[in-house]
């Protein structure tokens, strides 16, 4: 008989904290969530419309087993702690356990821990809470939003243009893509010139004729200027200023995505992947300990304890004058405060104290983490600004430079940031200092860039459409249903993916958009909170919605299958290209008169051979259509890459090596050729 039964979502966070409650605890995993709306009902949406969206769960599948094995240790339990992650999800997931297993009110304590330390597992236990209803019913009601819309415009596409998906907030961020390109093809370059004067040591640029701004548009305005000036430039002013330089908050979830893509190169899953390892738990020797907070949050606030233990540790090692201010929490619309700001959970455990029970890319982000935020607690740095304005002939050049005189935050963040000096030499009041040579340069205005995936995540923060957590897998879904390629790191929209949101905008623009979707998420906080009645914000939706899909169901017009040029050999009509569950496939027009299809014998890419046995590497693909590379042995080898595996083996680790943004890199570790 176990007298505490501890139930968390991940077996390696199970092991972790079984260590840190000792023998009259058994820590198991649910393995994640345990059950899903069904897919039976109306339009299979395993949700009762007529009903008051009453919801029809059932166990997902593969998790059988572990619902089993779950209800007999509840069984021969005495407390039951329900430990899911602290956020939405995981209190919807408490409640799942809770109900699925059985579990009684008297029986069962919620219990919330920020970071998978001992002494905060060991307090959550000690002081334990309730299911949250109102948090489960906002999660409830998202997850059959997106079931409805999911479904629904999924279905619609299928049939008519032969798109795979649609989404509530996938789509907005597939349409801001679109929407972007489209301002890129309409965009029309206008031509400028700029002059600058070169000096020795520094350069000048022309920024005024007298007191007014002046523009160059062509060849002859800067013709026209280089004719007046002559090689003698005064100095008309000097200006010097003392500059701060502020830190940034710590990391929230959206701003760690972005950080790791722009600085360490990582796409978004990868980053929430490795980030929720050191949530979990690392094994340092002596220790299994979570090394930062949780992962998902939106509130940049830091724990008081942790501040007063990080502002010691800034005096002790950089000095007193390091020591900056505590920056007040940013707030803004949709920030639930719940918990912390990712940081890390022992301000002594320094990345190169660690690095050797870490693998490379976790070592990276631990390093990011730590880093960013030990410097949002550190004092501002100060830079000596000079701008030096030149007079020629009245046309007015200015110069700009900088000396960081203290580096503040910047001690320990500046590996992150750009920090160069741009030292101006000494030059007096009304001298005159003579030019080496003077350049003009054509321009052209440039077109709004394409969004990376950074850039892409801060838009959608900042819209306020999703949940930070979301943003990673929206990504994913947008790129493996083809709706958008990489171009040098940037989205690009394919033809589909155009005509996905052009269909979705004819007939679905007023629900479609930033606007709907953020007015949206309004509604689930305002659930969450208990001001809105879950299911009435789905009724009220729902009688917008539907009518507006039968209608598009009868007057969106259905795409022509592709022709090949070839003919059926059963009756002659036109072969043409469809889609299927599997992918593309080519069959007679005339279906289902003429059932014929076209069973082409696919040739297998040899691309190298196996470094795992004796087969070879081939290129394959998913059943959604994307490229992966695995051994012609499978099942019996299971090699398996995203990233295309070329010939020879790492000189650092011995790995295979992959081919990755245009570059050769090891598959295991950092090494680049």
């Amino acid at each position: 008989m176990t007298k505490n039964l501890v139930i968390v979502e991940s077996p390696s966070k199970s092991k972790t904290i079984e260590k840190y409650l000792g023998k009259d605890f058994k820590v198991v995993s649910s393995k994640g969530h345990i059950r899903d709306l069904a897919t039976s009902g109306r339009f299979g949406l395993g949700v009762d419309i007529d009903n008051g969206f009453k919801p029809n769960y059932i166990p997902i599948k593969g998790k059988t087993n572990v619902i089993r094995d779950l209800k007999k240790d509840v069984k021969d339990s005495d407390t039951i702690y329900l430990a899911s992650d602290p956020d939405r999800e995981g209190e919807a997931i408490a409640w799942h356990l809770k109900d699925t297993l059985g579990i009684k009110d008297s029986n069962y304590k919620r219990v919330l821990f920020n970071e998978i330390t001992k002494d905060k597992v060991i307090k959550a236990i000690d002081n334990p809470t309730v299911i949250d209803d109102n948090l489960v019913k906002s999660q409830e009601t998202r997850r059959i939003l997106d079931r409805i819309i999911g479904f629904r415009l999924s279905k619609l596409l299928q049939s008519k243009i032969g798109a795979k998906s649609a989404g509530r907030v996938q789509s907005v961020a597939l349409k801001l893509i679109v929407d972007r390109e489209r301002e890129i093809d309409a965009f029309n370059p206008e031509e400028y010139w700029t002059i600058t004067a070169i000096f020795k040591d520094y350069e000048a640029k022309l920024f005024k004729y007298k007191d007014d701004d002046i523009e160059l548009k062509s060849e002859k305005d800067a013709n026209k200027v280089l004719d007046v000036i002559d090689d003698k430039y005064t100095v008309e002013s000097i200006e010097k200023k003392e500059r701060r330089k502020k830190s940034k908050f710590p990391f929230i979830t959206s701003t760690l995505q972005q950080e790791a893509s722009t600085k360490l190169n990582f796409p978004a899953r990868k980053t929430m992947s490795i980030a929720q390892k050191l949530y979990e738990g690392i094994d340092l020797g002596d220790e299994t300990v979570g090394l930062i907070t949780y992962m998902r949050t939106d509130s940049t606030r830091l724990s008081d304890d942790f501040t007063t233990s990080a502002r010691k540790y800034i005096e002790k090692e950089y000095g007193k004058e390091y020591v900056g201010y505590i920056k007040k929490s940013k707030k803004t619309e949709n920030v639930q405060d719940a918990h912390e700001a990712i940081r890390p959970t022992n301000v002594l455990r320094e990345p190169k104290k660690i690095k050797g029970y870490l693998k490379p890319d976790e070592f990276k982000l631990y390093s990011l983490i730590y880093k960013r935020t030990i410097a949002s607690l550190m004092s501002d740095a100060k830079v000596n600004q000079t701008t030096i304005i030149f007079d020629n002939n009245d046309y007015k050049f200015k110069t700009t430079g900088q000396v960081l005189i203290f580096d503040g935050y910047l001690k320990i963040y500046k590996d992150y940031e750009d920090s160069e000096d741009k030292i101006l030499p000494e030059i007096g009041d009304k001298e005159e200092v003579i030019t080496t040579d003077v350049e003009s340069t054509q321009h052209f205005t440039k077109p709004p860039a394409r969004y990376t995936e950074a850039k892409l995540i801060k838009e959608m923060e900042e819209l306020g459409i999703g949940r930070p957590s979301t943003y990673a897998k929206i990504i994913d879904t947008i790129k493996e249903r083809n709706y958008v390629e990489l171009v040098e790191k940037k989205f690009k929209p394919t033809e589909m993916g155009i005509e996905t949101t052009d269909k979705l905008q004819e007939f679905f623009s007023d629900l479609i958009n930033v606007e709907y979707t953020k007015d949206m998420e309004d509604d689930l906080d305002k659930i969450a909170d208990g001001k809105e009645v879950w299911n009435k914000v789905l009724e009220d939706f729902y009688k917008i919605f539907e009518p507006r899909v039968s209608d598009a169901f009868s007057d969106m017009e259905k795409k022509a299958p592709e022709e090949t040029g070839e003919k059926c050999p059963e009756c002659g009509s036109p072969l043409v290209v469809r889609n299927g569950k599997y992918g593309e496939f080519v069959a007679c027009s005339n279906y289902p008169t003429c059932k014929y299809i076209k069973k082409e014998k696919k040739e297998e890419k040899v691309i190298m051979n196996c470094p795992n046995c004796d087969g070879k590497i081939i290129e394959r693909k998913t059943r959604r259509g994307k490229i992966f590379y695995g051994c012609n042995n499978y099942p019996k080898c299971k090699f398996a890459s995203w990233d295309k595996p070329i010939e020879g083996k790492c000189p650092e680790c011995g790995k295979y090596l992959v081919e990755k943004d245009g570059k050769t890199k090891c598959s295991e570790c950092d090494y680049v050729k």
